[in-house]
């Protein structure tokens, strides 16, 4: 008698769920990897102990970012040996323990191990979400730069916010305890449901793609050693202001590695990651309620308003507008250049609702310019450019810093101060929309020379052929021109 054969159960098959989950997973983990970038330490500086170098801790607080900076590159090449469930679970496992550990942090050196531990964490968690939400649904990796977008807008609003208030410096170091547990909870949710789904597979970064992420992490190295001499040495300002731009033209000229669709995306991290979060950061902190500004209760409005445009407009160009990036990621990028110069106009403002429209050009400008940039590459590409952006931030930040020693230099007056302030910040949307114009017109020029070249290849093959066909043909030897005529 014949047996049936034994229909064994696939398991659930529920890649909705994998991907809700995901979805809320960005939404709590970015933010939170982000919103380790700033050095907040300045503002509790009155709750420190007496018997601590405020200036060393200060110092070490600020070593997360340098670290973030050197790990994404390291961690997307880690990505090819270790699956994104398992680095997105051990980031935010390091991001958990800087936030336990940071509670008994009582010296400098501890300090600098619990920023640095927090700034690894957020190094793995940026590159991993990005790579799981590479071949999902289409929703799923607008949201991220949306996300993405907002977090660099608002890092230095959020870094500040539990600081209100706050009776203890170690909250610097454990901002967002509650959300790190929900996002750790998030993360084995997805571990549970990856497993329950069969372990699908992630995209995979290849030899050519290492290759290009080790080398990105060269300027990174370098940018750190100089950020944190700059902050050791007390240097002034021209040499400050010198060495950033050094930095910038290096990571751009970095970019310039790879095809054309390469070369735009890794441009356009390099100028999102310079401009947007130090930008932010100077007009969050000019908007403060004891320099005449809304304070951070009346930014937050402005702040939602951007964050869900930027997600908007990220999802309705992967959505509607697929291979268009080479006039929309231009168009982004100009929106940017719009957002600095209304920067200009209305900061300072004690009207917080009129800081939503820098906010949101910003926000969306960048959103958009990713998001079509980022469907024209291939998951290696992108992070190889997010390895730029971040490297960016750093170079941006010492670049706004050394135009603001340079305005506040001879300050001797609060007055004098304030106007020296908002006289920086005026100062850099000026460089920064200078930079990113600068970046659309590299970003242009080296796209058309790439499409003028196979079209001087295909020019080329096509005058050898007529040359070769204008040519008579050379007999086989021993045969004359006759015997080669002959049918």
């Amino acid at each position: 008698m014949t047996v049936p054969p034994i229909q064994r159960s696939a398991g659930p098959r529920v890649p909705w769920l994998l991907d809700v989950t995901l979805g809320l997973l960005v939404v709590a983990a970015l933010p939170l990897a982000i919103v380790t970038v700033p050095n907040t330490l300045s503002v509790v500086a009155k709750l420190l102990p007496g018997d601590i170098d405020q200036v060393g801790l200060m110092r070490t607080h600020g070593l997360a970012l340098p670290a973030l900076m050197l790990t994404v590159p390291l961690a997307a090449v880690v990505l090819r040996r270790v699956q994104v469930v398992h680095v997105v679970l051990a980031g935010l496992a390091l991001v958990a323990l800087s936030d336990v550990a940071g509670g008994y942090a009582g010296s400098e050196l501890l300090a600098g191990v619990v920023r640095v531990l927090r700034g690894v964490g957020a190094g793995l968690v940026v590159p991993a979400t990005l790579a799981a939400v590479w071949d999902r649904v289409l929703v799923l990796r607008a949201l991220w730069v949306g996300v993405f977008s907002l977090s660099l807008l608002a890092a230095e609003a959020l870094a500040l916010w539990p600081l209100d208030k706050a009776s203890s410096w170690r909250v610097t170091l454990q901002p967002y305890p509650m959300l790190t547990g929900i996002a750790l909870a998030l993360a084995g949710a997805y571990l549970v449901i990856w497993i329950l789904l069969g372990r699908p597979a992630a995209p995979m970064l290849n030899d050519g793609e290492r290759s290009r992420l080790l080398l990105a992490a060269v300027p990174a190295a370098g940018i750190a050693v100089v950020a944190i001499s700059t902050a050791t040495e007390g240097w002034r300002a021209i040499p400050v202001i010198v060495l950033a731009v050094v930095a910038v033209a290096g990571l751009l000229g970095l970019a310039t590695i790879g095809a054309a669709e390469s070369r735009t995306l890794a441009y356009s991290m390099v100028a999102v990651g310079v401009v947007l979060l130090p930008s932010a950061a100077q007009v969050t902190l000019v908007e403060m309620g004891g320099l005449g500004g809304p304070g951070l209760r009346g930014l937050w409005v402005p702040y939602a308003v951007a964050g869900l445009l930027a997600v908007g407009a990220s999802a309705a160009v992967r959505r509607f507008a697929r291979g268009s990036g080479r006039w929309l990621t231009p168009l982004g990028l100009l929106a940017m250049v719009v957002g600095l110069c209304s920067v200009r106009l209305v900061v300072p403002s004690a009207d917080g609702l009129v800081l939503a429209v820098p906010f949101t050009l910003l926000a969306v400008g960048a959103a958009v310019a990713l998001t079509s940039a980022l469907q024209e590459v291939g998951i290696g590409t992108a992070v190889f450019g997010l390895s730029l952006c971040v490297a960016g931030v750093l170079a941006g930040f010492l670049l706004g810093t050394g135009v603001q020693m340079a305005m506040l230099d001879g300050v001797s007056s609060a007055q004098e101060l304030v106007d020296s302030f908002v006289g920086a910040l005026h100062s850099w949307a000026l460089i920064g929309g200078f930079l990113v114009v600068l970046v659309i017109v590299l970003s242009t020029v080296m796209a058309r020379r790439g499409a003028a070249r196979p079209a001087e290849g295909a020019d080329k093959a096509e005058a050898e052929e007529e040359s070769a066909g204008s040519v008579p043909a050379v007999p086989p030897q021993g045969q004359s021109p006759e015997d080669t005529a002959s049918p």
